[in-house]
């Protein structure tokens, strides 16, 4: 497959045979100077030498973080985020200024705040609401470091109560916190596995999305497996991310078949450096 767009290795689910702190140095060795990670620690304000391991590690591996999720609740246990969860708002704002933090130190420019599932007895609406107002707190922290808040999907198969299943509604949540806040540092994280599982033409999104597009992510659909070992034609896809004049990184989170060093084949080893700043530069 011919990838002309940058990519950056998602360590949260990558290289997870080895320990958080290992990872880095195995993406570096498999050719790849940019990666990207959930939330990866257990609080959601880390102790200062989590978080000074954790910087050091991309460092000495000479690979820069290009996307960091904030806090999006127990994954494993089917939590999708803190943004519209109620009760969850001091959380939230403590680990928006961890988070801001963080990508400060490390250069970082892309923050995935996930929505969160809609939560039984609570009314869509205010869960709407408290949204916004959360989105725009993270949006104003990371204005402060020209940083960009990103909106994402999730397929109703995987997170049957994730209410931004297709591009549409995460538009709308975008433009929704633009027009009430004035916030401007809003966008899409395009992910091609959610997108394509939920039925979506990834051609016709990715043309009708161009301008709101901040970060992409791939794994092929069925199984969210590497590239070629489903349906999603990614050539025809990541073709039209730069007819619409997309140049940001392609963040590659999908589970591999077998170790992950032995995964990227469908990606040549000269087309896997980002050719953006490596962490030693920031």
């Amino acid at each position: 497959m011919d990838v002309a767009l940058r990519p950056d290795v998602n360590l949260s689910i990558l290289f997870t045979e080895l320990p958080l702190l290992e990872r880095p140095a195995a993406a570096a060795a498999c050719g790849f100077d940019a990666v990207e990670l959930w939330w990866p620690f257990s609080q959601p304000v880390p102790p200062d030498r989590e978080v000074d391991a954790l910087c050091r590690s991309l460092r000495d591996a000479g690979v820069a973080l290009v996307g960091l999720n904030f806090d999006a609740g127990d994954l494993g246990a089917g939590d999708r985020g803190l943004v519209s969860w109620p009760g969850q708002e001091r959380r939230f704002a403590d680990n928006v200024a961890a988070t801001v933090a963080i990508a400060e130190a490390t250069g970082c420019r892309a923050l995935n705040a996930l929505y969160g599932n809609r939560v039984e007895g609570v009314a869509p609406a205010a869960q709407d609401d408290l949204a916004t107002e959360n989105l725009a707190l993270a949006a104003a922290a990371a204005a402060r470091i020209g940083a960009t808040v990103l909106v994402e999907t999730q397929n109703t198969t995987d997170s049957p109560r994730f209410p931004l299943a297709r591009a549409a509604d995460a538009a709308a949540v975008i433009d929704r916190v633009g027009q009430a806040t004035g916030a401007t540092n809003l966008a899409l994280l395009a992910d091609l596995y959610h997108l394509h599982r939920e039925g979506e033409d990834l051609v016709a999104t990715i043309g009708a999305q161009a301008g709101r597009i901040g970060h992409v992510q791939v794994a092929d659909d069925p199984g969210r497996h590497q590239p070629g070992t489903g349906d999603i034609d990614f050539p025809a896809a990541l073709d039209a991310l730069a007819a619409a004049g997309y140049r940001g990184y392609v963040g590659l989170e999908y589970r591999p078949l077998g170790p992950s060093a032995e995964s990227f084949g469908w990606l040549p080893p000269e087309r896997r450096g980002s050719g953006g700043p490596s962490a030693t530069e920031v």
